[in-house]
C-alpha cells in the first residue's frame, strides 16, 4: 500500500514540472499570437487569430492543410474513431458546399473544403474536455494542438510576411545578388534550365514548391505511428522542428530584407500606380553587373522572405527525419528535397547564398530540440554554438563582403561550400553519438556434425 502511495507521489512530482512547462509554453505561444495580431491589425491587416476563427465559417484558404492537420490529430484515435472522425469532416464539408451552392457564394480564394476538418479537430478538443479525464484528456488535447499549431504556424507565417513588407520599404537585394557571383550565380542557371524543361518540369516543382507541408505531414504521421498504442508522443519530431522555423526565419526577415531575383531582376512586381520596382530586368539571361550595392526601395506588397530560404530549411529537415523510415520514405524525403532546391531557384524565388543559409539554420534548430529532448551536453552546446557562429558570419559575409566574393569567387565560393559542409559533417558526427547502439544479434555457433 505504501509502495503504491510513493508511485503515485512520484509520478505526481514528476508530471508537475511538465504541466508547468506546457502551461508556459501555451501562454508564450498565445501571448506571441495576440500580438502578431495586434500588429497586424495596425497595418490594416487580418492577424492570425481572425484568419483562422473565420475559417470556421468561410471557405478556408488552407483545406489541405486543415485536413493535414486533422490527420496529425487522428494519431491519437483509434481506427474506429479514425473513421468516424473523417467521415464527420467530409459530411460537414458536404454541408458547407450545399449550403453555399443553395445560396449562391462563390469561393473565389478559398477552398470549397476544409471547414469539416476544422469542426471535428474542435469537437475533439471539447469531447477531451468533457467527456475524457486524465491521460486520455491529455493526450487528446496534446494531439488536438498538434493539428491547430500546424495550421496556426502556416497563418502566423502569412502575418510574418505581410509584416516585412509593410516594415521594410528598402531590399537588400543587390548585396546577394553580387555575392551569388561567387557560387556561379545558380538561380540565374537554374531559372534558364527550368524553362527549358517545358511546362512539365516547371508544373512538378510548383507542386512540390506549395506542398512542401503536406510532405511534412507524411513524415510525421510515420514517426507517430505508435501514439494511438503507445499512449504518448515521441519526444522529438518534424512538427517541432517545422514550426521552430517557421517562427524564427521571419526574424531574420525583419534583419535581412530581400524579395528574390524573380522580383528585383526578373519582372518586377506593379504599383498601384502601375510604377515598376524591378531593379532592371535581367533574371534569368544576365547576370546582375558587379557594381557597389546598396539598399533599394521596393513596394509595400511583396514579402521579404529571402534570407534564410525557409523552403530549403523546411525541406532540410523533412530530409533528416525521413532518414530513419523504410526505403520509400527516404528516397521520398531525398526527392522533395531536390525538387524544393530545384523550385526555389528555377523559379527565382531565392538566391544561391539563401539556400546555403537555409541548411545551415535548418540543421542548428534540429540539433537544438534535440539536444533539448535528450538534455543538453557539451557535444549539444558545441553543435549549437558552431551552427549558430556560421549562420551569423554568413550574413556578416553577404552584408559586408559581396565586393570581394564576386571579384575572387574561386575563393569565396569554396569557401562558402565548406562552410556549410563542416555544420552538416558536424551534426552528422554529434548525432550518430547520440543514436542508441544497436548491439549486433548474436549468430549460433555452428553444432558438430555427427558421424
Amino acid at each position: 500500500m505504501f509502495s503504491r502511495i510513493n508511485s503515485k507521489k512520484a509520478f505526481a512530482a514528476w508530471r508537475r514540472p511538465r504541466a508547468i512547462l506546457w502551461v508556459t509554453a501555451g501562454v508564450a505561444t498565445l501571448g506571441f499570437l495576440i500580438g502578431l495580431e495586434i500588429t497586424a491589425r495596425r497595418y490594416g491587416l487580418p492577424g492570425p487569430l481572425t484568419s483562422q476563427v473565420q475559417e470556421v465559417i468561410i471557405a478556408p484558404k488552407s483545406g489541405f492543410l486543415l485536413y493535414a492537420g486533422m490527420a496529425l490529430m487522428m494519431v491519437v484515435l483509434t481506427w474506429r474513431e479514425r473513421f468516424i472522425a473523417t467521415g464527420a469532416a467530409i459530411g460537414i464539408d458536404v454541408v458547407f458546399f450545399l449550403v453555399r451552392w443553395a445560396v449562391g457564394a462563390k469561393v473565389t480564394e478559398g477552398h470549397p473544403f476544409g471547414n469539416g476538418a476544422l469542426w471535428v479537430m474542435l469537437g475533439c478538443a471539447v469531447i477531451a474536455l468533457m467527456r475524457r479525464t486524465g491521460r486520455e484528456r491529455a493526450l487528446l488535447l496534446k494531439g488536438v494542438g498538434l493539428g491547430l499549431l500546424l495550421v496556426a504556424g502556416r497563418k502566423t507565417g502569412d502575418t510574418w510576411l505581410l509584416i516585412t513588407a509593410k516594415t521594410r520599404p528598402t531590399v537588400l537585394d543587390p548585396y546577394l545578388a553580387i555575392a551569388d557571383h561567387a557560387l556561379g550565380n545558380p538561380s540565374w542557371l537554374a531559372g534558364r534550365l527550368l524553362k527549358a524543361t517545358g511546362p512539365i518540369g516547371t508544373h512538378l516543382l510548383d507542386y512540390v514548391y506549395i506542398q512542401l507541408p503536406v510532405a511534412a505531414v507524411i513524415v510525421t504521421l510515420y514517426q507517430m505511428r505508435n501514439v494511438a498504442t503507445e499512449r504518448r508522443f515521441p519526444s522529438h519530431h518534424l512538427v517541432r522542428t517545422f514550426l521552430v522555423i517557421g517562427l524564427l526565419g521571419p526574424a531574420i526577415y525583419m534583419i535581412f530584407p530581400v524579395v528574390g531575383p524573380v522580383f528585383a531582376y526578373g519582372g518586377g512586381a506593379f504599383g498601384t500606380g502601375g510604377e515598376h520596382w524591378a531593379i532592371a530586368t535581367l533574371w534569368p539571361n544576365t547576370p546582375a553587373p558587379i557594381n557597389p550595392p546598396h539598399p533599394v526601395l521596393y513596394d509595400n506588397l511583396t514579402p521579404r522572405n529571402c534570407m534564410p530560404s525557409l523552403h530549403t530549411a523546411w525541406a532540410t529537415a523533412i530530409f533528416i527525419h525521413s532518414r530513419k523510415g523504410p526505403r520509400i520514405l527516404r528516397f521520398a524525403g531525398t526527392f522533395w528535397l531536390v525538387a524544393t532546391l530545384g523550385a526555389t531557384l528555377g523559379f527565382g524565388y531565392h538566391y544561391g547564398v539563401d539556400l546555403i543559409a537555409g541548411v545551415v539554420f535548418a540543421l542548428t534548430i534540429e540539433a537544438a530540440l534535440r539536444s533539448s529532448a535528450r538534455g543538453w551536453d557539451r557535444s549539444g552546446i558545441q553543435l549549437v554554438a558552431y551552427g549558430t557562429a556560421v549562420f551569423a558570419a554568413l550574413l556578416v559575409a553577404y552584408r559586408h563582403l559581396p565586393m570581394e566574393m564576386a571579384r575572387h569567387p574561386w575563393v569565396f565560393g569554396p569557401l562558402l561550400i565548406l562552410a556549410m559542409a563542416s555544420v552538416i559533417q558536424g551534426y552528422v558526427r554529434t548525432t550518430q553519438l547520440w543514436d542508441p547502439k544497436v548491439p549486433p544479434v548474436p549468430q549460433p555457433e555452428p553444432q558438430p556434425e555427427l558421424a
